[in-house]
């Protein structure tokens, strides 16, 4: 088929900023939805924290019965024995405490692991080829963490220092009201200012997530291309660009550690100077005899008592604020398009299922561009028959690999349908679809594992068998006799083990063993020598016999058998045909053929600059052109 009328593409979605404004999330609420499952846990941890401190809070009454007893002679020892069960009873239900507020910490920020690793995975391509994978890493890592502390730790904290302080303040009103007053109005003036540096720790931290996170995706960068960044000497520059992040986050973390230590020193200068007020004060009630010297003593304890409530509520609402600005980011990743329908049972084993027939490929009226480029594609229309080999050609950035990934629905069209079989992908279940279909890519990626590991990688049922026919149709079968593991050698992070015709064979190997309905090969032989071409070539044509096959080819020695062969320009079917039909109808398909010696060279033929063309084709030739 020939491409449809050309029609003006819808135009492509704008992709918003993922700011927590542009999201609407709300930090305290995401917090807290985080704590929500553990609530009942994280109560009794607050419970047993608030035994822990009401022991303290008696402590300072029995040390003034015991005062008091002292003074008029009576006994004592009940008093000594109390206080002494109050410390040990307090000591043990801490450390329970503490025990079991870890472990919940640890389930929160396992959940919150696991969610954003799930939804990482499943994100729609769109969206991973615009974010640095550094960056999304920390979020899982970093951020977590600091969401875990405020959710659990945090909130306990909080929650168990501001009832701490009110039974504290209530007891020290039960001594005396006076010294009460003289206290608390120490406290609210160093409130009022802790409640003006708190905000900032929450943007220190924000800013150094995001620094931490360029860090990663700056590592990322230059060891995901080690041997680009070695080869051309760029060691240095690509130093500086991980420095500047890390001196960015340098600068933000020496922020919040301004911010935290002011805070320490304003509670400590609170306490303090509550008890040289209540002790001038109260020094002089008790010169003027309106105050028992007990009474002073066990009042000098609570304020006493009050700087371990005091900095564990202090602390807390730092991991609070702190956790704020960390739960915006991941969030951000919880907002982020993710693919729902990968995730389906598992199909029936290929190998026992009954063969399902070689099924027909359709491009129908396809348009498609991507974010902030002009169209990539313009009204695509074409069948593929089932059964058959059908090859794409064209100069580069013609559209060829962008139909491919539309074809596995890793982006969605525009406007037109895509059809396998007669059913439209779009209503297809991803996992359906990508079930069907195995894809070369033209990087030939292989996983960090061992052969067999990279061979079973999508047909993990593959008996020996299976492998060693594969095996055999890739000429990769003298090369694992030779290795003293076998299967079992280990490739090296991104198959670096590897030369580049071995990865491309064991790609084309992976995707043989799946026993696909459809198979894209995208410059599947492009590292390979003559002799392996052929054999790949030769398995290729076997495949051909009960899956379709479409390829993407620059060199076109390896497709000149295809049935069918499409040539692309500027996004547009330009000819359709057999190689030996386009050498006579199309001159740019003549051109590529003869810049690789399959044709020989001649000038243009009669009749215009373009010489013929498909029908309806939504680019005109364009003159001839030295390549």
């Amino acid at each position: 088929m020939t491409t449809a009328l050309p029609m003006p593409p819808p135009q492509a979605p704008s992709l918003t900023s993922d700011g927590p404004s542009a999201l609407g999330v709300r930090p305290l609420r995401a917090l807290l939805q985080q704590a929500r499952p553990y609530r009942f846990v994280l109560l009794g941890s607050l419970l047993l924290a608030l035994a822990a401190s009401a022991g303290g809070l008696v402590q300072p009454l029995v040390a003034q019965s015991v005062l008091d007893a002292l003074a008029d002679g009576t006994a004592v020892t009940g008093s000594l024995v109390l206080l002494g069960v109050l410390v040990v009873a307090g000591a043990v239900l801490t450390g329970i405490q503490s025990w079991w507020q870890q472990r919940t910490s640890e389930q929160v920020v396992r959940s919150i692991r696991r969610d954003l690793v799930f939804r990482l995975i499943r994100l729609k391509v769109a969206e991973l080829d615009r974010r640095p994978p550094g960056d999304l890493i920390a979020r899982v890592t970093s951020d977590s963490t600091l969401v875990q502390n405020a959710a659990t730790q945090g909130l306990v904290m909080i929650t168990n220092g501001s009832l701490t302080v009110v039974g504290a303040v209530v007891l020290m009103g039960t001594v005396h009201l006076g010294l009460l007053g003289v206290t608390l109005a120490v406290l609210l003036g160093t409130g009022a200012l802790l409640g003006l540096i708190l905000p900032r720790i929450r943007e220190a931290v924000a800013r150094a997530q995001v620094s931490v996170g360029a860090i990663g995706a700056a590592l990322d960068r230059s060891l995901g291309a080690a041997r680009t960044v070695k080869a051309n000497g760029a060691e240095s520059r690509e130093t500086a660009r991980a420095e500047s992040a890390v001196q960015e986050a340098y600068e933000a973390g020496l922020t919040g550690a301004k911010y935290a230590a002011l805070v320490q020193v304003l509670s400590g200068v609170a306490i303090q100077a509550a008890f040289l007020a209540v002790l001038g004060v109260g020094g002089a009630l008790v010169a003027s005899g309106d105050l028992d010297a007990s009474q002073l003593i066990a009042f000098l304890l609570y304020v006493f008592y009050l700087a371990s409530p005091i900095a564990a509520l202090l602390g807390g609402l730092g991991m609070l604020q702190q956790g704020l600005g960390a739960i915006v980011r991941v969030e951000q990743v919880r907002a982020l398009p993710a693919e729902d329908d990968v995730d389906l049972p598992e199909p029936a084993d290929p190998r026992t299922a009954r063969p399902a027939p070689a099924p027909p490929v359709e491009f129908d009226a396809v348009h498609f561009g991507y974010p902030g480029r002009g169209p990539a594609l313009r009204g695509i229309s074409f069948t593929v028959p089932g059964a058959t080999r059908t090859a794409l050609v064209g100069l580069s950035g013609a559209g060829k690999t962008t139909m491919f990934a539309l074809l596995q629905r890793f982006y969605e069209p525009h406007a037109g349908a895509i059809r396998i079989g007669g059913q439209d992908i779009a209503l297809m279940p991803r996992a359906e679809v990508r079930r069907r279909i195995a894809y070369v890519e033209q990087e030939s990626p292989v996983m960090a594992g061992t052969l067999g590991d990279n061979l079973r990688y999508a047909a993990t049922g593959a008996t020996d068998e299976d492998i060693a026919e594969v095996l055999r149709l890739t000429r990769l079968d003298s090369l694992i006799a030779r290795l003293p593991d076998g299967l079992d050698t280990e490739v090296g992070n991104r198959g670096v083990t590897l030369s580049g015709g071995e990865r491309q064979r064991l790609a084309i190997a992976r995707a043989l063993l799946r026993r696909p309905e459809v198979l894209l090969l995208d410059e599947a032989t492009a590292q390979l020598d003559a002799s392996n071409e052929q054999a790949l070539r030769e398995a290729v044509d076997q495949a051909a016999r009960r899956c379709t096959v479409i390829l993407i080819a620059h060199r076109l020695s390896t497709v000149t058998d295809a049935e069918q062969i499409i040539v692309l320009e500027g996004g547009g079917i330009r000819a359709a045909g057999s190689h030996d039909d386009l050498v006579g109808a199309d001159v740019l398909y003549r051109e590529l053929a003869a810049s690789q010696m399959l044709v020989p060279a001649v000038e243009d033929r009669p009749g215009g600059p373009g010489g013929a063309h498909a029908p309806g084709a939504s680019a005109p030739p364009p003159p001839r052109r030295a390549l």
